[in-house]
């Protein structure tokens, strides 16, 4: 008999024989691109009255966005030969099981892509989350590998217990570009279908106006506002 998926987990499951051999998820927070790590928090070399020369790195927002979730990475490595201007994309691998298909072009007719082919990156975990919860997948945020990006889709991982494959358009240049095992390939982002807030369109009120103006403020004259009364409180 199956256990029960536990109410606050997300459970990635293989097939016994590939565990310890394909790339495995990884929290997304744990990922983080090494050109975000080399970042300096600030540009010294840019420092003057008019430019506070702070970079990404201080930036919450682009840093919470790269940690939310799951980071699912490429099963083994893959080579991408891609010519005519992205109209052909050839595949090849070593591993012993099938790592890109293609759709059909008429599947995605009119698709700004195109004319590059839509392929198809297959993936290996099974992804179970509590009743209620589905899963938003979505290339990897802000951080582009200037090869391939990932068609973005919603699945309702509690119940669709099989092995989801990931859509994606070839955007390198023409040539062969070698896609290593453990490339991030799609951020998986967990998420509650019921309880959605209502939408509610209107003028802000003058309470409303002054807070907006004071959060702009306080923001300007030390960048840590947001850290500390904002993303500290959840």
């Amino acid at each position: 008999m199956t256990e029960p998926v536990d109410s606050v987990q997300i459970e990635f499951l293989c097939a016994p024989e590939d565990e310890g051999v394909i790339a495995e998820p990884v929290p997304a927070r744990d990922m983080l691109p090494e050109w975000f790590k080399r970042l300096p928090p600030v540009d010294r070399q840019r420092l003057s009255t008019t430019d506070n020369a702070l970079t990404v790195k201080r930036c919450m927002p682009f840093l919470d966005a790269m940690m939310t979730g799951w980071i699912i990475p490429l099963a083994a490595t893959v080579r991408l030969e891609i010519a005519d201007q992205g109209r052909t994309v050839n595949t090849g691998w070593d591993f012993d099981r099938v790592m890109v298909s293609n759709h059909h072009p008429y599947q995605v007719a009119g698709h700004p892509a195109q004319p590059r082919p839509p392929c198809k990156f297959h993936n290996y975990w099974t992804i179970r989350t509590p009743p209620g919860w589905s899963c938003l997948f979505v290339p990897p945020l802000n951080r582009p590998n200037g090869v391939f990006e990932i068609a973005s889709g919603v699945v309702d991982t509690d119940e669709y217990h099989a092995l989801i494959h990931f859509p994606f358009f070839a955007t390198g240049s023409d040539g062969l570009h070698v896609v290593e095992r453990g490339t991030p390939l799609v951020q998986v982002i967990p998420f509650r279908r019921e309880g959605g807030l209502a939408g509610v369109i209107r003028a802000e009120t003058a309470d409303e106006a002054a807070r907006r103006e004071r959060i702009r403020r306080a923001t300007a004259a030390g960048d840590g506002w947001y850290r500390t009364e904002a993303r500290d409180r959840r």
